[in-house]
This record gives C-alpha cells, structure tokens and sequence, in this order.
C-alpha cells in the first residue's frame, strides 16, 4: 500500500490518536523536557513518549524513550558530520539523565528526527522501522505550536493505517483485531534484529488490548482489502486477492532483508554518533537476554572491530530475531 492509495485518516481515528497521546504523564517527566529543551532549543517541534516506561508506568525501570521531532537536522546539531548522519540515517539518539524529585536519577533515550521524516516514515516509507512503532500508544508531552500538534496527530493515524494496509495480507480471511495486531507487530519485529522473546507483540497488544480494537474499528473503513463483518463485533475479513497476498508476501521478505540490514548499519553509526553507545548497547542486550555480557577493554575502545563476533553469537544462537 503506497501512501497514495489509501485514504486520509477517518475523523474518529485522529479522535482515538489525539485521546491516547494526550493523555498525562507523571509530573517526573517534567526534567527531561526541559533538559532536551536546553539540549535542541528552537529546534525542537515535539517531544513523543513510547515504549516500555510508557506502558508499565515506572520511569525507574530502564529508559524512558523520547523522540525530539525537530525543524531540521542542520538546526538541531552544530556539527555538520551529526547533521549529514542523521539526514543519511535517521534517527540519531542522545542519552539525558536528570535527577528525579525524590533523588533518584531518570534515564532517557531519545531519538532526534525531523518532523518531515516523521511524517514521510509513518505513511509511505518502504521500511517499517517508524511505522511500526508510532502505531502502538505512545504520549505527546511537548508540541510547538497547534500546526506542529495537527501534524502529529495526522502522522500517527497514518502510521496505524499503513501498518494495517500492509499487514492485512497476511491475515486469515477472518480475524479480529487482536489477530491484526499480534500478526502485524510480528511481522515488524521480524523485520528488525530485536532481542525479544517470541511472544513480545501478544504481550504487547493484550497491554493495550482495547485501545488496538478501538483504532481497528476506527481504522478499518479506510484502508483498502479490509471489511467490518456486518452485525459481528470486532470481526473483520480480509479481501485480498490471492496475486494481492503473495505481491505482499515477496515485500515482507524484502522488507526483513533490509531491515535487518539497517539495523546493523545504525548500529554502527551508533558508535559515532550515541554518547556511551556501548554501554547503552550492552544494557539492552542484557535486559532483553536476563543474562550478563562482558564488555572487554578491547570492545569498549574499537566497537566496530571486536563488536561482530558478539553480534554472531547471538544471531547465530537466535538471541536476535
């Protein structure tokens, strides 16, 4: 589904994004915003919350990931290699810690990507690195001005309609919107090296498992092959044709292919371009994994040499998916 094929998001839709990433957020916060303020400036459009502190409410437990939509890549950073890195490769992340009210120190990971991108990933990248993630729940803690708050909202109902567009395919002929969600957030972790379990997007959607019905319905008039079943709740069929599903069958495998292959490639400019990128790495892999890795001083000092025979051994013993 090309961006150009599929309709503009149906009013309740926007209506579902605006409520859920409107919604408040712990007063904690409140110091990073600032701090990524100080950091980017005027630069910055909007400040977006997602992942993992989202959805279990402890901004202690881990990082809380940011995006810093910004005006432009050449205002955002003052050096012009950061500039042409993130314009080549987005995002580039920055790490922010900030001493929370009650002493202890919060942790953010934030990933800085222009507005324009932002709006091109979420309806017509081929790649579904943002698409991906800005249809799940995510929260709209800062925005500029009410044109930067309509552009928002309108890129995360797009990202929910292509994710839906380009996954439906892939569905049996009847499904619900818990079959929808769990298949399509499958199929973009597949299309990343994640270090997550099998059952990562069931979780995920059983989490927000209202929310997913709720945009599925709001969602489904608008993207092509999709039908609501008439006088059945939550049960929708798929019209693909079969050349239609097997056309979307050969773009997902092209999709995991490069996907996978930009990954490794934003893992290494990572190195360059992440303050403590290899401590933030290694972090990661060992929250997902339960397990400890040593981090050499070998490792540490020259990454992209000594770093592949790690990454190997945990595709080779299927760590990352």
């Amino acid at each position: 589904m090309r961006a150009s094929d599929s309709m503009p998001p149906p009013a309740d839709l926007l209506e579902q994004v605006r409520e859920q990433c409107m919604q408040p957020m712990p007063g904690e916060l409140d110091g990073i915003v600032q701090a990524l303020h100080t950091r980017l400036g005027d630069a910055l459009v909007a400040l977006l919350v997602y992942g993992s502190c989202l959805r279990n409410g402890d901004l202690t437990d881990g990082m809380v990931d940011f995006y810093a939509l910004v005006d432009s890549y050449a205002h955002a950073h003052h050096k012009r290699f950061q500039q042409l890195a993130n314009a080549w490769l987005p995002p580039t992340v920055i790490l922010v810690r900030v001493p929370a009210p009650d002493g202890q120190i919060l942790h953010a990971k934030c990933a800085i990507l222009s507005l324009q991108d932002f709006e091109a990933g979420t309806g017509s990248w081929f790649q579904s690195y943002l698409w991906a993630r800005f249809a799940q729940p995510c929260r709209l803690v800062y925005f500029k001005d009410e044109e930067a708050h309509k552009r928002i909202h309108f890129a995360l109902a797009q990202a929910v309609m292509t994710l839906m567009g380009r996954c439906v395919a892939n569905l049996p002929d009847r499904f619900d919107s818990f079959t929808l969600w769990e298949r399509a957030l499958s199929l973009t972790y597949g299309a990343e090296l994640r270090p997550e379990s099998a059952d990562r997007p069931g979780q995920l959607v059983r989490h927000d498992k209202a929310y997913y019905s709720r945009i599925t319905r709001a969602a489904a008039p608008a993207v092509k092959h999709i039908a609501a079943c008439a006088g059945e709740e939550n049960c929708y069929r798929n019209l693909c044709p079969p050349a239609t599903r097997r056309g979307y069958e050969r773009q997902w495998r092209l999709r995991r292919i490069q996907g996978r292959t930009l990954n490794v490639a934003r893992l290494v400019k990572s190195f360059f371009t992440f303050e403590n990128g290899v401590d933030y790495l290694i972090w990661k892999l060992e929250r997902h994994l339960g397990e400890p890795i040593v981090v050499t001083h070998r490792l540490r000092r020259f990454p992209l040499v000594f770093g592949w025979p790690l990454l190997w051994r945990l595709l080779k013993s299927r760590r990352l998916r």
